[in-house]
């Protein structure tokens, strides 16, 4: 049987190494069942050829074509199960380990199974359970201690994940898995040649390997190493070329050197991978609406947004396309929700009411305005602003305050809501005046601004050079 584990990205890459490490007992078949034997290896080629591939379906498959005996064996049993929680049916997992401990208590690889199995039910305290139980066992149990190490990280218990990796590499020097966690302690405790040395080894010890190097790419990006970032993250996808967070990392670089329509490549294929992780939307739709294809990046906030709706800058991105588009009650609606999640920010609420005046009349909004005002501090141009918007009148006193305001940004963004109060009414010159007004002060960055922007482009105005 001949395994090569090169830690291609698998989504369990552990099923190799268990591939590797696991005796399987096919010596109980002695000489006169030779035959058996080679059939044997044959079938854990092919398991481990559709694993390289990642067909676990394909893989499962394969088992039934082991001689009963054989495939009764806990090692056997152990990899079958390692398998399901691959291909992600945890349960089917469970039941083969749960089987295992009830007559070995003991067996780690069982216990491994069931901590795995955990994760995927997102049954966290039990995974901790049994992976600390494994190392009661096992004090050298590498794979747990990783594990363990890697729960601490993400918890940001920097201390405790630096134990865990190196009580692994105490137990294994060369450990991949081990080398690239100490490795992301170093990185996070700001220790960068720390953190190079060890995946420096661990690159060397596994060529093959991607995950060294998408994280060399992180380390190498975060020191503003660019171009030995980019270098890096081509090689990591070049070994795993559908690795999601490779794909997103790598796009970010690119972006940070200005390639981006090369970034926004890779930033789709990440979505064609994984539709359902929100990262990789969030760059394409800011690309896309940079670009002018406005339909495209729509149709990435709309998703942006159901996959996370507290994420209120989607709908801020697309109110405004909404508003290009003269969609008005599309985009109030897009502003409502922006507001509901960022209950204090006052722009929301002041889209909200022009464009809600604009899809209807103009005491549509004059309820949700009311309760807004409630909330705006005393004596605040944001308050007045919106009483503007709720009364229609008194917009001599908010002009004067508007343009004794002393913080540029907030006075370009009220000189913007100032242009639309007179647009709605139907003042042209006013509504003109204000808008350039805000663009002197050049507030780039702002949403009034990039609004105030769109009005003087659709108008074909804007500040005369002399």
């Amino acid at each position: 049987m001949k395994i090569n584990f090169n830690g291609s990205g698998l989504k369990y890459p552990q099923l190799l190494l268990l591939l590797i490490t696991l005796t399987f007992p096919l010596a109980v078949f002695g000489e006169e069942n030779t035959q058996e034997a080679n059939l044997i290896e044959s079938i854990w080629d092919e398991i481990t050829d559709r694993l390289s591939r990642r067909q676990y379906t394909e893989a499962l498959a394969l088992y039934d074509r082991f001689p009963p005996e054989y495939a009764r064996s806990a090692q056997v049993r152990i990899m079958r199960a390692s398998i399901y929680n691959a291909a992600g049916r945890p349960a089917d997992a469970r039941r083969i380990a749960e089987n295992i401990i009830a007559s070995d208590r003991n067996n780690t690889e069982a216990l491994m199974v069931l901590a795995d199995a955990a994760s995927l039910q997102n049954m966290e305290r039990e995974r901790r359970q049994f992976l600390e139980r494994v190392i009661g066992i096992n004090p050298n149990h590498a794979r747990a201690l990783n594990d363990l190490g890697n729960i601490s990280l993400r918890n940001q218990n920097l201390r405790n994940a630096a134990t865990f990796f190196d009580r692994a590499l105490a137990a294994e020097p060369d450990n991949g898995e081990a080398l690239v966690g100490r490795a992301s302690v170093h990185r996070y405790n700001r220790e960068p040649r720390n953190a190079e040395r060890l995946l420096n080894q661990a690159i060397i010890l596994y060529p093959s390997w991607a995950r060294p190097f998408a994280e060399r790419g992180r380390l190498y990006k975060g020191a503003g190493l660019y171009a030995d970032a980019i270098e890096d993250f081509s090689e990591a996808l070049r070994l795993d070329p559908d690795n999601y967070w490779v794909l997103v990392d790598y796009g970010q670089t690119l972006m940070d050197v200005d390639q981006r329509q090369e970034a926004l490549v890779l930033f789709n294929k990440a979505i064609t991978i994984e539709p359902d992780v929100f990262m990789a939307y969030v760059y394409s739709a800011a690309l896309k609406d940079e670009f002018g294809d406005y339909a495209g990046a729509e149709q990435d906030y709309l998703q942006l947004t159901k996959l996370r709706p507290d994420y209120y800058f989607g709908f801020e991105a697309l109110g405004v396309i909404r508003m290009r588009n003269n969609q008005w009650a599309l985009a109030r609606d897009a502003f409502l929700e922006a507001y509901r999640q960022a209950p204090r920010e006052y722009s929301y609420a002041l889209l909200a009411a022009i464009n809600w005046i604009r899809a209807g009349r103009q005491n549509d909004p004059r309820q949700f305005l009311a309760q807004v005002m409630r909330t705006a501090p005393r004596d605040s141009v944001e308050l007045a602003m919106l009483r503007l918007f709720h009364d229609f009148n008194g917009d001599a006193n908010v002009t004067i305050m508007v343009e004794n305001e002393r913080n540029l940004l907030k006075k370009s963004q009220m000189l913007f809501y100032l242009a639309s109060f007179y647009d709605i009414r139907g003042n042209r010159s006013l509504s003109d005046r204000f808008h350039l007004m805000s663009q002197e002060i050049d507030a780039v960055g702002s949403l009034e601004w990039q609004l105030n922007e769109m009005v003087l482009t659709e108008r074909g105005i804007g500040l005369r050079i002399e």
